[in-house]
């Protein structure tokens, strides 16, 4: 069972894997932004939804089972990979053959040779997604962060050589398989895990009773999300389909950086503690109060100061980027409910409500996703629906947890509100800030300067516990690897 002093260390190694893994990425995508066309991104993110449908497969949900059960061993680990590998050379042959197909409905016909390539992927996150597992389960983060970062930036350096040399959206393609090459290659001299010809079908069949269920949730969930990609690619235009992603790109840098740490960290922490449900709810509480302290200012900031941050670090050509910010940043705000929420079911073994809760949530998805095509029909009206799925959702996704570990949505909102009123101040600080004609530079300069000050000393002046303990919890790290 995990140490308090352990799962700090997990947090903080987790959090710079993250922190300095999506900075590498969003150096590198600005860059590439400025030099590739809207429309290049926007035919590789076609691309992208099909591997990432697939990809749903390979990985089984698995991963998760590899995790949350408590005897898990080497055996387990080497079915897991057997079956996900052989799984990934099914769908490779099907994405090959069919990459034509796909290309004439989408009227693009340098998607088949893309398609094919990018394709390769799979057979790389079946090994990747499994070395993460082991990582996870024995709470290795620190290996963790030198692998992110020793695969981003020279990958990164490859892309952007590539765009320079006019390659276009194969830039992006060679990009993305470095990064997932190297990142296995460092990891094979990093984390001692190394695939067995061992296979017992008994093994994957109890991990199977858990990751089914698991599986099935992925494949509605990543449906469910790429089916929006999916209609814009088809209905609108590949530049649009860009836009949409470049909006949901931003407040997904930024809300990564903190909701996926807690989240990796958070469940094998809250698996070892399964059977003390009071332990399980306080680690629940503490994740929700942490998360949305940072996170609601983080969200609010970026969602006010959009425009002359797309204008200063993208140019004027992603403008259109500017309203899709504004619907992700609310849409990312109600993480730290989505986020504990989930993590709570699964570490107790209740795929069975996760799944149940998968379906529900999709049901009245897609219903939504027809309403705001038929009224608004434009990408933006994707993204409204969005906004009041993702309200629905926190609302859903903290439904069991009542009674699973008795912690109401109420309670939930109840420890959210400190930091929802204090980001309500900061918001209306930097919202008068941008009624003032200045450049976009200054503009974001002072509303970055003003929103940190104001922010950070009204919750120092009104003793906001939460402060206080991260920065205890930054003093007990730093004095333990000083």
């Amino acid at each position: 069972m995990p140490s308090k002093r352990t799962i700090i260390s997990s947090l903080f190694w987790k959090y710079l894997e993250r922190m300095g893994t999506q900075i590498t990425q969003f150096v590198v995508s600005i860059v590439l932004a400025r030099i590739l066309a809207p429309d290049d991104f926007g035919l590789v993110a076609i691309v992208t939804i099909f591997i990432a449908l697939a990809n749903v497969f390979v990985q089984s949900g698995l991963n998760t089972a590899l995790i949350q059960k408590k005897d898990s061993d080497d055996l387990d680990f080497a079915s897991v990979f057997i079956a996900s590998f052989s799984l990934a050379g099914v769908l490779y042959i099907v994405l090959f053959f069919t990459a034509p197909v796909l290309a004439e409905f989408y009227h693009k016909e340098h998607l088949t040779p893309i398609l094919r390539v990018l394709s390769l992927l799979l057979f790389l996150g079946s090994i990747n997604s499994i070395q993460l597992a082991y990582i996870s389960r024995h709470m290795m983060f620190k290996k963790l962060f030198f692998r992110s970062l020793g695969a981003i930036i020279p990958s990164g350096a490859i892309g952007i050589a590539c765009a320079a040399g006019g390659l276009g959206a194969w830039a992006l393609v060679a990009q993305q398989l470095s990064n997932m090459s190297l990142a296995i290659i460092i990891m094979w001299f990093t984390v001692p895990w190394r695939p067995q010809l061992q296979f017992s079908f008994n093994r994957l069949k109890g991990l199977l009773s858990f990751g089914w269920k698991l599986l099935l949730s992925s494949l509605i969930d990543s449906g469910y999300e790429n089916l929006r990609g999916l209609l814009i690619g088809k209905m609108f235009t590949p530049a649009d389909l860009a836009f949409y992603n470049r909006g949901d790109h931003f407040p997904n840098i930024v809300v990564c950086n903190v909701n996926s740490t807690i989240q990796s960290v958070m469940l094998p922490s809250l698996a070892a503690h399964q059977d003390d449900k009071p332990q399980v709810k306080r680690l629940m509480r503490r994740a929700i109060i942490t998360s949305s302290f940072l996170i609601l200012p983080l969200m609010t900031g970026l969602a006010i100061a959009a425009k002359p941050l797309v204008l200063v670090l993208l140019g004027e050509k992603w403008l259109p980027t500017v309203p899709y910010i504004h619907a992700y940043c609310f849409v990312y705000a109600f993480y730290p409910i989505h986020t504990s929420n989930l993590s709570a079911i699964n570490a107790m073994g209740r795929s069975d409500i996760f799944l149940k809760l998968e379906i529900i949530k999709k049901a009245y998805g897609i219903a939504l996703l027809v309403a705001v095509l038929l009224y608004f029909k434009s990408p933006i009206g994707i993204a409204y629906g969005v906004c009041v799925s993702s309200v629905i959702s926190s609302i859903v996704n903290a439904f069991p947890n009542k009674r699973l570990v008795q912690y109401s949505y109420l309670e939930q909102f109840k420890d959210i509100f400190p930091s929802v009123f204090l980001t309500a101040v900061m918001g209306v600080v930097l919202y008068l800030i941008s009624l003032v004609d200045a450049s976009p530079y200054l503009t974001l300069v002072l509303e970055g300067i003003v929103g940190i000050v104001c922010y950070i000393g009204l919750a120092k002046i009104l003793h906001f516990e939460c402060l206080d303990y991260l920065i205890k919890t930054i003093k007990e790290f730093t004095d333990k690897h000083a």
